[in-house]
């Protein structure tokens, strides 16, 4: 097994998440450059926070260019499986991989903090250890974390049980209170049809070790790491 690490221009939770794969979990790991079309055989594809080409355009316009994505989407188109965290989930749907956009924050102001997020399925190589229902601790870092959708996408998101996360309050309840940054049905995190690609904004990469507040994070990835041991 051996899990691939996306370094663009601009990343800055490249190395919080290979720590995460290479020290917290013990797993083999490699970054893998933006310029380069080599995923090195790697079994898992982990597209890192940060501003990929700092953020000109738009969050993630450019780095859906970059030669790494265009290996990124077939690799997907296999069934391999690949998590965008933040930015990373920005270039996803830039690239087509998700649907939807990350649009600006409601009240248009970087917004740096702990969230709880409700686990709306547990049908994904990376939410299979969780439990439907479960809430989790993490951290969000964005300005442009705003998820939106058209009424037929949501509609299908919904039917196909693709919605992966959703804020919460603490005891799970969906409100109003608990959307940080205006998101559509406070959604947090979104599938693929395949359900082999997962893109959320808050930060399991962050909170993955109880020394950081919550290693609630580190579920995911141990769900992944589960899920490509069993292949």
């Amino acid at each position: 097994m051996k899990i691939g690490v996306l370094v663009f221009p601009g990343s800055n939770c490249d190395h919080d998440t290979y720590n995460v794969i290479d020290a917290v979990a013990q797993q083999p790991v490699t970054f893998l450059w933006h310029a380069s079309e080599d995923l090195q055989g790697c079994d898992a594809i982990l597209v890192p926070g940060g501003f990929a080409y700092g953020d000109y355009l738009r969050t993630g316009a450019l780095a859906r260019f970059a030669p790494i994505m265009g290996s990124v989407k077939k690799f997907a188109a296999q069934g391999g499986p690949v998590m965008g965290i933040c930015n990373g989930f920005q270039i996803l749907c830039e690239s087509g991989l998700l649907p939807g956009a990350l649009m600006r924050n409601a009240g248009l102001r970087y917004i740096c903090k702990q969230v709880n997020l409700r686990t709306e399925t547990n049908d994904s190589p990376f939410t299979h250890l969780l439990q439907r229902g479960e809430v989790l601790q993490m951290p969000i870092g964005h300005m442009e974390g705003n998820y939106f959708c058209d009424a037929d996408t949501l509609a299908t998101l919904k039917k196909q049980d693709r919605i992966a996360f959703r804020y919460s309050t603490p005891t799970g309840d969906i409100t109003a209170d608990a959307n940080p940054n205006g998101s559509l049905e406070n959604i947090a995190g979104v599938l693929s049809e395949g359900r082999n690609v997962l893109g959320m904004m808050p930060h399991p990469d962050r909170s993955s070790e109880s020394i950081l507040g919550t290693a609630d994070g580190l579920k995911l990835f141990q769900g992944l790491i589960a899920s490509l041991q069993t292949a």
